[in-house]
């Protein structure tokens, strides 16, 4: 994408909790936070391509589930995963809960969301809403302000909650900021609270997706995961394998 063409907003809202704004540069479509804090980005052209890292780790993390039918995503922003995995993945039901009421609103008119009849959108916080969620497959927890992560990436009841939330079989895939050692945040509470027992992806935005099973009995197959990206790669368009290569057991 050539940094010469020129950047058009699209969209700009006041709410309680600081400025949305949505930003166009040729082909891509960014949704930005406060002072212009990148959210997500989206190829206009094709909603739901993957652009970054991190939601591809994130989609990956989708893969560890032999055939999901639900799933639960805690923050919306742009669209771009939800639209992914409603394209990819043969989901009977989606939930979303979102806490700011216009970022829905400007991903089906700006970013490429569709108004998909298994999709289901909640406003509200996630902390408070989420003992109401139906339980489900997939669980991803991407809850981002313009300063970081919001609390309850950090916040133990929360996270507990959302395991307890999966399905038997299922798995929650938590995008994590990472700090300058490599490691996700908060890694000595995530190791506590999840008795070491999960797996991580360490992506070049610096961030690093966890994927965490139901229960103590259920493992991350390597080799299932990497059959599955596999098989999905053409229609991708995108090798998920280099994020396979970096999988490791928590740090």
């Amino acid at each position: 994408m050539s940094d010469l063409r020129e950047e058009r907003v699209l969209a700009e809202v006041q709410d309680q909790f600081g400025l949305v704004r949505v930003l166009e540069v040729g082909d891509y479509r960014f949704l930005e936070f406060g002072d212009a804090i990148e959210q997500s980005c989206v190829f206009t052209r094709d909603p739901k391509w993957l652009e970054y890292d991190y939601t591809r780790a994130m989609f990956l993390g989708a893969l560890c589930h032999e055939a999901p039918e639900t799933a639960l995503f805690l923050g919306l922003g742009a669209g771009n995963l939800t639209q992914a995995c409603l394209s990819f993945l043969s989901l009977d039901d989606v939930e979303v809960i979102e806490l700011r009421p216009d970022v829905p609103r400007l991903a089906m008119q700006y970013l490429g969301l569709a108004d998909d009849p298994r999709l289901t959108i909640r406003i509200g916080d996630a902390l408070e809403l989420l003992d109401s969620a139906e339980s489900a497959d997939l669980i991803f927890l991407d809850l981002y302000t313009d300063t970081g992560p919001a609390v309850g990436h950090l916040a133990w009841k929360f996270l507990e909650s959302c395991q307890a939330k999966l399905s038997p079989g299922g798995w929650l895939v938590i995008n994590q900021w990472g700090t300058d050692d490599g490691k996700p945040l908060g890694a000595a509470l995530l190791r506590g609270l999840y008795h070491r027992h999960y797996w991580e992806i360490p992506v070049k935005e610096g961030n690093v997706i966890l994927l965490v099973p139901a229960d103590l009995e259920q493992v991350l197959e390597p080799t299932e995961l990497a059959a599955r990206a596999a098989a999905l790669a053409p229609r991708l368009g995108y090798s998920l394998q280099p994020l396979i290569d970096v999988l490791r057991p928590a740090s």
